[in-house]
């Protein structure tokens, strides 16, 4: 064994051997894979080795038809056979609600390019023989479903990485971890230690193990998975001999099971509510080949629909129940990418749905580990979604969820209740009597709407129980003043004698001078966005920045990266809850602080985007004048102790002007009017400034050669490819919610971002993006919403306060 390599990788799984071929092909050939047992032990061995293109992010869709669409080229180059059978598959909805969904799952793949058809029940039986159509009330076609053989694949990825010049080592179990003086890694084994500039954790079932080296606790558990494999079936028979093809996959969604041939038989899994964590706390060290013992019992509801919905089940026996156990994220996706303060310490684990992810994921991170970027977006699946808050017990909960909802309909107004409340703030007790319906933005409660006694959420793909009252909320904004706590943004703050020359360089609009604010794009090497922020300049020596609370730990690893290096010149700090937030905004906004307040807050005193630190009735804050609602607002910063006597003293101040609460839902329709983007949906790292309308944020002549510049420029001089634009959408009872099909004169040409209803202007609106060649064309659009499309055209001017007077008077 090698004592000395670039990048070692920690595990022999499918997922492991993928990222020792990625980075073997990539021109990374001095790595070396180390396993503790045999390849394929632990998950991978007993995995039902099913594969599919559909997922719920798009981003992570186009991963997995890519890892599908790799089988052939690992297959050629290693010369191990992967037992790839490219069936196709059926989608299957039992009910209507589930038809809906599926519907949108087809707009999606129209603009993924994954093959997609809805098919009635009857077409469906006639595809997959076993099916009784009357249990049934449509389906989705699906041509790039199938199945392989888990061992082959593993096996044809090393095979191949090592014709690359990378190595695997058998039976050798790593020890520990230990990051010596000079950053490098030294990996101790019981075969000696390998000295590595890179450590990627792809140990799978002993994922949280390899973390807990170096100090890392990953959100990662286990939970036994069964599926019963039949005795030969004459109906398999019949039709294999009838059609000379397999019988294609089905899944049953409302069954909770999914289904393929098994050489004469059949193979039926579920992910049954009455599920069991496995080794909640530690993996054994010497677990590796075994099964679990089986309970038919646990699964017994499914499989008594599975029956019914496909009677040939009913008349033959079962062969096999396979138990093993499978590793899941609290979310269900895959844990991948650098670790915040541990350089050169990678993760890809938590990998669940490995044969149709795991050549995406060797991809992404193998790009990552060399070109500095996954070449992808792929938000979805990055480690730094998740902070400190989730625990053990909390990762328990939510994957315990998750696992128990794999195939349940997540509405877009639903909210999953497990492992909540986790992290409230000092407002939590008083808004929630106040009616706050709560959502969860990084561990952290968020009032969605308020909602009269009696009434509560309705989960619906349309318009539902909280559309009017919403609506009463951006009302009582646009036409007195709205209170709304904002303490889910992210908060910084950034001081030192360097601090102004390392923003310079970090962001590239031009700084605000003292007292006043900006609005901040963040760029990477390739001129794309990591982020957009608002940034004030406090008073020279401290500066403050608000972003995404979601992404508060994406971002603090590339502005920790970025750093000067040991020097003390710059310090930053995530605040978190630290600081709490809370945002009036409203023609009457400025009125309401004006009594609460000693300072002049007039528009010459405090114009748009000043920031000053001022007392809110007797609590110290940090004020900035400006609104995500485009109305006229401030945000209010304040320390949690003061966050109550804060909103006591708005809410008094506020009643002669009808000040009432209003929640995200309500900003959602509000910021709608404005065109106003977000981070995570308009704004992400696939996009340029000028493709996302930020290019005008941009100080592209500044002297400081911030991050991105040259990429920036030449994204200006060329014009990108795409175009953000807001679409008003003649909509029924269903209003966008993001990843529709934009079609234009019959063909589709972009996606939606985000939308919604805009209730004061009462029109739906759809943000999203489109090719620059057409993006300049008012009509010809239509968009695509639960399988219908609606004709929709670009409103280029915003809806409310076009030309900007109330916002900034």
């Amino acid at each position: 064994m090698k004592s000395h390599a670039k990048v070692v990788v920690i595990g022999g799984g499918v997922v492991g051997c993928s990222v020792l071929f990625h980075l073997a092909r990539h021109g990374w050939t001095d790595v070396v894979l180390l396993e503790r047992d045999e390849l394929t032990s632990g998950s991978t061995w007993h995995a039902a080795g099913g594969m599919h293109t559909i997922n719920g992010d798009p981003n992570v869709a186009k991963l997995q038809k890519y890892t599908i669409s790799l089988y052939k080229e690992i297959e050629e180059l290693s010369g191990q056979a992967t037992g790839v059978h490219l069936t196709g598959g059926v989608l299957l909805a039992a009910t209507e609600a589930r038809m809906d969904w599926l519907r949108g799952v087809v707009s999606k793949g129209r603009y993924l390019g994954i093959d997609l058809e809805v098919i009635s029940a009857k077409e469906a039986a006639e595809l997959m023989p076993l099916i009784d159509p009357s249990q049934f009330v449509g389906a989705v076609r699906n041509k790039e479903d199938g199945h392989l053989d888990p061992s082959g694949v593993t096996h044809a990825y090393a095979k191949a990485a090592r014709k690359l010049g990378a190595e695997v080592e058998r039976f050798t179990k790593v020890e520990d971890i230990v990051r010596r003086p000079d950053g490098l890694w030294r990996v101790i084994t019981n075969k000696g230690d390998v000295i590595a500039e890179h450590v990627v954790n792809a140990g799978g079932l002993w994922a949280r193990e390899v973390g807990r080296m170096v100090g890392l606790e990953l959100p990662v558990l286990a939970m036994e998975h069964m599926y019963l494999i039949t005795e030969d079936m004459p109906e398999v028979a019949d039709w294999n001999k009838k059609t000379g093809t397999e019988i294609i996959h089905a899944v049953d969604f409302d069954g909770e099971l999914y289904l393929r041939q098994e050489r004469g038989g059949m193979l039926m899994g579920t992910y049954e509510k009455a599920n069991k964590v496995w080794s909640e706390f530690t993996t054994p060290w010497n677990f590796g080949h075994e099964l679990l013992e089986p309970d038919i019992d646990r699964i017994a509801p499914s499989l008594e629909v599975g029956f019914r919905h496909f009677p040939a089940f009913q008349k033959t026996g079962i062969k096999q129940i396979i138990n093993g156990p499978f590793t899941f994220a609290p979310d269900g996706n895959p844990l991948v990418g650098p670790v915040r303060g541990l350089p050169g310490f990678w993760v890809a684990c938590g990998v669940m749905a490995g044969f149709s992810q795991g050549g995406g994921v060797g991809l992404a991170l193998s790009n990552w580990m060399i070109e500095g970027d996954p070449g992808a977006d792929i938000w979805a699946m990055d480690v730094a979604r998740y902070g400190d808050w989730a625990t053990m017990a909390y990762t328990n909960a939510k994957v315990r969820e998750n696992y128990s909802r794999r195939f349940s309909i997540r509405f877009p107004n639903e909210e999953l209740p497990a492992g909540r409340p986790l992290k409230t703030t000092p407002l939590y007790d008083t808004l929630a009597a106040r009616g706050a319906q709560w959502g969860v933005s990084y561990g952290l409660e968020v009032p969605l709407w308020y909602a009269p006694e009696g009434v509560k959420d309705e989960f619906s793909w349309r318009r539902s129980t909280d559309f009017d009252h919403v609506g009463k909320e951006v009302a009582t904004v646009r036409n007195g003043a709205g209170l709304s706590e904002i303490s889910n943004f992210a908060k910084y703050k950034v001081t030192g004698e360097g601090a102004a020359g390392w923003l310079d360089r970090i962001f590239a609009c031009k700084l605000p001078r003292r007292g006043r604010m900006t609005l901040a794009p963040m760029l990477k090497e390739d001129g794309k966005l990591i982020g957009d922020f608002t940034l004030a300049n406090i008073d020279d020596a401290e500066w403050f920045i608000a972003g995404s609370g979601i992404a508060e730990q994406y971002h603090m690893r590339w502005f920790e990266v970025h750093l000067p290096k040991d020097d003390g010149s710059v310090r930053i700090e995530a605040l978190g809850q630290k600081l709490t937030g809370l945002a009036i905004a409203g023609p009457k906004a400025r009125e309401v602080l004006a009594k609460v307040t000693r300072a002049d807050v007039s528009n010459a005193a405090f114009p748009f985007m000043a920031v000053a630190r001022m007392d809110i009735g007797m609590a110290p804050c940090l004020v900035g004048r400006v609104s995500y609602t485009g109305d006229l607002g401030y945000e209010i910063w304040v320390a949690p102790e003061y966050q109550r006597a804060a909103y006591q003293a708005l809410v008094k101040a506020g009643e002669e002007f009808g000040i009432g609460l209003f929640g995200s839902r309500a900003l959602n329709a509000l910021r709608l009017e404005k065109n106003y983007g977000s981070w995570a949906r308009e704004y992400r790292p696939i996009y340029g400034p000028v493709e996302a309308g930020l290019d005008r944020f941009v100080a592209y002549g500044k002297d400081a050669d911030f991050i991105g510049k040259e990429a920036a420029l030449a994204e200006r001089r060329e014009g990108g490819k795409l175009r953000l634009r807001a679409f008003i959408v003649e909509a029924a009872d269903a209003d966008v919610i993001g990843d529709e099909a934009i079609w234009h004169d019959g063909v589709v040409r972009g996606w939606v971002t985000s939308g919604g209803y805009a209730h004061n202007a009462k029109t739906s609106v759809a943000m999203g993006y489109v090719p620059k060649e057409i993006a300049d064309r008012p009509d010809g659009f239509e968009i695509e919403i639960l399988g219908k499309r609606h004709t929709a055209r670009i409103q280029a001017a915003p809806l409310f306060d076009a030309n900007f007077e109330r916002m900034r008077g």
